[in-house]
Formats: structure tokens, C-alpha cells, sequence
């Protein structure tokens, strides 16, 4: 079967996003969507990287449950169910610019500051989980930006990697299986987007193979740096978002 080279540009992009996920637990969307966006629209890429994004999380804890910190990740879930509705509240008024640009300035500096001082900020217990997953979902509800605050307290929790992997899976796949359904319901699952979806398992999985073999490979003290450096360039693609915002 010979692809149209719209449908290569997607399965590379897909590909690039899901080892980054894989890989780390999380990043995938911010690849994903504003390429997939210019490549195939919006009506499409919002859709697909939701699909795309539970079949990471359902397939990495197929494997993977085990290593899932549940203390944590049920907080973080239950008390983000809290924060969407407040969310959408934020969504109404004319906040995302400024809201997201101070949220890319907090991840960048804790980032730099943990990059500098790596052993000066840690949490020892799960009692915070409830303020960082209700921060999540505000965010997740108002801007779609839930990941980075549940990605912060790991690093503060010291998960080792595979554990970190693992238990974002734990909590971005009940979230974001809300989201995808949503999207269903909406009409939103077209005929285009489900192709778009078939056609780019294999390639997916393969990411999810070759990412979570990279994730073993690291070692913990570089892991954290790793955390810490894609936290800074996720921090640079939200303030450069909430520029244009």
C-alpha cells in the first residue's frame, strides 16, 4: 500500500511524539498538536492525539502497573476530577495568555533551580498530591495544560524512572479516557481521524517499544536531568504559545 505523503507527515510526527512519551511519560502533546494542526488541521489533530494519547497510557500500564506509585496517582486524579469544572470556569474569561505564560515562567525557573541545586527540593510524602492534581485539572479544564503540574510533582517526589513513567500513565490515562470519549460524543471521531488512527498503531507501538527500552537505559541521576531539561522546553513552548495566545 503506497501512503499519501500527508499521511507519511502524520505517521513521522506521531512516531516523534510517542517516543518522547514513552520515553519520558509525557510530551507527546506539545509535539503533536500544533504540527499535527498546520499538517492536517485542527478537526483532526485534536481528536487523534487524544486517541493516541489513551492508547500510550493503556498500553505502557498494560506492562507497567506494577510500577505505578497508586498512593499518588489516585490523589492527583480525584482531586484533578475537582479542578476541571473550575477549569472551565477560567475558560470563559480572557485569561490564558496570562495564566499560561506565568505558568511557563514557574516551570523554567523550578526547572533551572533544580538543574543548579538538585538536592535542595524534595517532598518525602504524598500529602501535596491534592494541591498539584486540583492545579492540574484547572489547567487541563481552562487550557488543556494538566501534564506540566502533575510532571513537576514526580520530580519533587523523586519517582525513579520507570516509576515516573509509569504512574503519569496512572494518571493522565482515567483524564485523558474522559477527554477522548468526550471528543466521541462530540462527533468529533470522523471517518479521516479513525483512519489517520489505524493506519498509525503499528508505527505507534513501535515508539512505545523503542521508548520504553530508552527509559530503562537511563540511568536515575540523568533522568532527572533529562525531567528538568524537557520541563524547560516545555516551559518555552507554553510562554511562546501564550504570546500568540
Amino acid at each position: 500500500m503506497i501512503l499519501e505523503p500527508l499521511t507519511i507527515v502524520i505517521l513521522i510526527i506521531l512516531f516523534s511524539s510517542t517516543l518522547t512519551r514513552s520515553t519520558l511519560g509525557f510530551g507527546d502533546a506539545l509535539i503533536a498538536m500544533p504540527l499535527l494542526a498546520m499538517a492536517a488541521g485542527m478537526q483532526v489533530a485534536t481528536p487523534l492525539v487524544a486517541l493516541i494519547a489513551s492508547t500510550i497510557a493503556i498500553t505502557i500500564l498494560l506492562r507497567q502497573w506494577r510500577n505505578v506509585d497508586v498512593a499518588s496517582a489516585w490523589r492527583l486524579v480525584v482531586s484533578s476530577l475537582v479542578g476541571i469544572p473550575i477549569g472551565l470556569i477560567f475558560l470563559q474569561e480572557a485569561y490564558e495568555g496570562v495564566v499560561k505564560g506565568l505558568l511557563a515562567l514557574l516551570i523554567v525557573t523550578f526547572s533551572l533551580y533544580n538543574l543548579l541545586k538538585p538536592r535542595l527540593v524534595a517532598l518525602t510524602d504524598d500529602r501535596l498530591a491534592y494541591v498539584f492534581g486540583l492545579l492540574a485539572g484547572i489547567l487541563g479544564g481552562a487550557y488543556n495544560t494538566n501534564g506540566p503540574p502533575v510532571v513537576v510533582y514526580g520530580t519533587l517526589r523523586k519517582w525513579p524512572a520507570e516509576s515516573f513513567r509509569a504512574t503519569l500513565q496512572g494518571y493522565f490515562f482515567p483524564t485523558g479516557l474522559m477527554i477522548t470519549l468526550s471528543h466521541g460524543l462530540a462527533g468529533l471521531w470522523t471517518p479521516t481521524v479513525l483512519r489517520y488512527y489505524a493506519t498509525s498503531l503499528p508505527v505507534v507501538f513501535l515508539a512505545i517499544l523503542l521508548g520504553s527500552k530508552l527509559n530503562r537505559s537511563i540511568p536515575q541521576g540523568k533522568f532527572d536531568k533529562y525531567i528538568h531539561t524537557s520541563l524547560i522546553v516545555v516551559g518555552a513552548i507554553l510562554f511562546v504559545n501564550s504570546i500568540s495566545s
